[in-house]
């Protein structure tokens, strides 16, 4: 069994970044720290456990359709902590949109 989560982008232009993450049970993303500003949809119910650097672990119960969102600089490794399949997706904000006058 791999020990890493699944990637698989989406969608990417100058403004966002969509991946999406699937998760089997105690795999991992793998220290990232993230660039952007970003929202996290969960696909399904689940739990993950984030490790930042410094040792502390940050634990998320996810529930299905209820997005979050998180700035720009964050640095964690994120596991499923919950026993079953997980999956979310990640939107990254690259740009934000200009108001046409």
């Amino acid at each position: 069994m791999t020990t890493t989560a699944k990637p698989s982008v989406q969608h990417e232009d100058e403004q966002v970044r969509v991946t999406r993450w699937d998760f089997e049970p105690d795999t991992r993303t793998g220290r990232h720290v993230h660039e952007h500003d970003y929202v996290v949809v969960p696909v399904v119910d689940g739990r993950i456990s984030a490790f930042a650097p410094d040792g502390t672990v940050t634990e998320s119960q996810l529930r299905a359709g209820e997005s979050y969102a998180r700035p720009a600089g964050g640095e964690h490794d994120v596991v499923n902590t919950g026993g079953t399949w997980l999956a979310f997706v990640e939107i990254e904000l690259k740009a934000t949109s200009k108001a046409v006058a």
